[in-house]
């Protein structure tokens, strides 16, 4: 008997039971419960449907079709695309012209353009590009399709240039008042900036609890937050709660990044204050304890709900807390918040959850005071030790360290300190790092923690930076190139954050920067050629050279060692800024810098050639050293002479000592120019009295011949 034709797979039963009309029982599988007891959510298959069923969250109708645009339209608007990307117009009044033509041709259909996976980028620059007026005309004619547009794929990311760059205009608006703007066609009916933006917020009332998990509209939200609150934005941070990493940036060459990238902090009206304290109620106000809960547990709605409880307590005061139908209050519900309430289950639970974990930050950053002491005596103060162990709970811990006062942080820098050896082994600097700065801060001592770290770092020669910044332990060769080739393997961001751990330690007087500057002095040739190349250590060898309380012995020890690879560190990405850090760590020490001068000199062709290369020329102005070398020489010894001038430790043996003049020190060629004057003024005194005595034993004989 022939077999039954079956499919297998998750899809293919779902569409079974759809068929057979037994679709009701896949309900039950969005909720099981734990072992203890608590509320567990299973994963869904996507994330539109983690709110499915939800009482209280009205879901959007289904999103329109807006049609197509056919391939003539298609291949014109690529073509533009193109044009405005590369930027090669004559100039402003070419690129305006164009960008009418263009706003002509896409009259009708600019739903179109914005729903297209090939003309979205357009939209975009047109966006980035056009005056304030072609944006409230775009902005009118989004009007009534917003709920619609940011939910989708390509045209959500519309919405959010379209925001971004009309919030100006609203502040332009408050002082240039609608009366005063008027339009040439009669029929066209002005609104101003602030109620088109109020308009689309109406748009979307009443979905707010369900676009907040929406995996393209809750980006467009937190843009839109961000907007009425009149906070600053940039697309360029990693660290924002806004944007996805994997954004891709649309750009215009040539243009201003100011301009592309950020928002400034602004003035906003006051129905923008109340717009934002409406939404916050109502992004919320469907959802109750549980399930706004499991939203910090969600991936996309996470950073939602951590923008709004930061809003809500940072524009609205710390009182806000207390109100029972506040963000804050509903996830934390009990008073005391103590060990064995609902409350304390859902921290703990916060702390090592690598989602959860972000949203904690936020309620510790932002809580009141008392609320914070209040947390921090019931869940952390006896932790610290243990938490800054795991890779997840560290960072709590750097937040609580940054609301933490002298005494407090005190008692938690010696539980931190005993867990150092731990976390060198396992790479997790991240702590160390913020507790460093916390104590520079706080006024507390760093020398627990330097010696903690030099028996961590330990090699043969005590301290190595080479450890730290995960350049390896063997030797490198003679070019630098084989240890950079097997240190190409390890993990970048272990690398990164031993390097900024090492920038860290440098801006502490004492035992800390000590150890740096140490470890740095004694490494070879090769070594410190391979630092300087590397795009993440580098960093902390300029910071060594342009450190204040690096010493000139130091710094003398470490720029010598690049003489006879000037010129390549010039051409090389990474370590062309460490020749750049050179001129401000030659202070007190003009003559290093003329010495650097005449080997660029004699490479120019090749650093003309490169782009590093003519930003090294350029900064140190090489094209006035080769015009007229006498003004260069002037202007060096001048800015190199006596500012920032330290002296050696102890005199030298032929006389020669420190010298001051106005509080300043003097540098040695300073010192033999006032000892030359100071003789020649000698040899001129001594001169002058011997003229006088002279004269007056000549004068003595004439008085006497006179008598006789």
């Amino acid at each position: 008997m022939p077999k039954e034709n079956r499919k297998r797979g998750r899809r293919e039963e779902e569409k079974k039971r759809k068929r057979d009309g037994h679709d009701d029982d896949a309900t039950h599988k969005r909720h099981k419960k734990s072992i203890d007891g608590q509320q567990e959510f299973a994963p869904f298959d996507s994330e539109q449907q983690y709110f499915e069923g939800l009482d209280g969250v009205p879901h959007p109708e289904e999103m329109p079709y807006y049609g197509q645009l056919d391939e003539e339209e298609q291949e014109y608007f690529k073509r533009a695309d193109e044009l405005l990307e590369l930027n090669q117009f004559e100039g402003p009044e070419e690129r305006a012209l164009f960008l009418e033509n263009v706003y002509q041709e896409a009259e009708e259909k600019e739903l179109k353009i914005a729903n297209s996976q090939s003309c979205s980028r357009l939209m975009e620059r047109l966006i980035l590009l056009s005056t304030p007026a072609q944006l409230k005309s775009l902005f009118q004619k989004f009007n009534g399709h917003f709920l619609n547009l940011v939910q989708h794929r390509f045209a959500s990311h519309c919405c959010e240039a379209l925001f971004i760059h009309a919030a100006p205009m609203v502040t332009q608006e408050m002082v240039a008042p609608l009366e005063d703007q008027t339009s040439s066609d009669p029929n066209e009916i002005v609104a101003s900036m602030e109620n088109l933006y109020l308009f689309a917020i109406n748009e979307l009332e009443g979905y707010l609890g369900y676009l907040m998990t929406d995996p393209y509209a809750s980006h467009t939200l937190r843009v839109l937050l961000l907007v009425l609150a009149g906070l600053p934005f940039s697309q360029s941070s990693k660290k924002s709660p806004v944007q996805s990493k994997r954004k891709e940036k649309v750009g215009v060459t040539g243009v201003e990044r100011s301009k592309e990238l950020t928002l400034e902090k602004r003035t906003v009206p006051e129905a923008f204050t109340g717009a934002l304290e409406k939404i916050i109620n109502d992004s919320v106000s469907g959802l109750d304890t549980t399930y706004l809960r499991a939203l910090a547990l969600h991936q996309t709605g996470n950073p939602t709900l951590q923008l709004l409880l930061q809003l809500e307590l940072s524009e609205f005061g710390k009182q806000r807390a207390k109100d029972e139908n506040s963000i804050i209050h509903r996830l934390l519900p009990d008073d005391p918040i103590a060990e064995g309430t609902e409350s304390a289950s859902f921290i703990n639970g916060l702390i090592y959850s690598p989602i959860g974990s972000r949203l904690l930050e936020t309620i510790i950053e932002f809580a009141p005071g008392k609320m914070f002491k209040a947390l921090y005596r019931e869940f952390f103060k006896d932790r610290m030790g243990s938490l800054a162990r795991n890779e997840i709970a560290g960072y709590v811990v750097g937040k609580i360290l940054e609301r933490l006062n002298k005494e407090d942080l005190e008692e938690a820098m010696h539980l931190i300190v005993e867990q150092i050896p731990g976390l060198v082994e396992r790479n997790r600097t991240v702590v160390i790092k913020t507790l460093i700065e916390r104590c520079i801060i706080r006024g507390v001592s760093t020398a627990p923690i330097a010696a903690q770290l030099e028996a961590g770092y330990s090699g043969v020669n005590g301290f190595e930076i080479s450890r730290l910044l995960k350049l390896g332990g063997d030797a490198p060769s003679e070019d630098g190139k084989k240890s950079s080739e097997s240190t190409s393997h390890q993990s970048h961001p272990d690398r990164l954050h031993g390097s900024l751990l090492a920038q860290a330690m440098l801006a502490v007087p004492g035992p800390l920067s000590n150890l740096i500057f140490d470890s740095l002095a004694r490494v070879g040739s090769s070594l410190s050629l391979q630092i300087a190349r590397d795009p993440t250590a580098s960093r902390t060898l300029q910071a060594a050279l342009t450190s204040p309380i690096a010493t000139v012995i130091f710094r003398r020890k470490i720029i010598q060692q690049f003489y006879g690879h000037i010129a390549e560190m010039s051409l090389d990405p990474a370590a062309s800024h460490v020749i750049d850090s050179v001129w401000e760590g030659t202070h007190g020490l003009a003559f290093i810098r003329e010495r650097i001068a005449e080997e660029l000199a004699e490479n120019e062709a090749a650093m003309r050639e490169s782009f590093v290369g003519r930003a090294v020329w350029r900064n140190w102005r090489m094209d006035l050293y080769k015009r007229r070398r006498g003004d260069w020489v002037k202007e060096s010894r001048t800015s190199a002479g006596n500012e920032g001038f330290q002296s050696f430790p102890e005199p030298r043996g032929d006389g020669r000592r420190e010298a001051e003049k106005g509080g300043k020190h003097l540098s040695a060629i300073e010192l033999a120019r006032q000892k030359y004057a100071a003789s020649k003024k000698q040899k001129e005194r001594e001169a002058k009295t011997t003229e006088k005595e002279l004269h007056k034993a000549a004068k003595g004989k004439g008085k006497a011949a006179v008598t006789a």
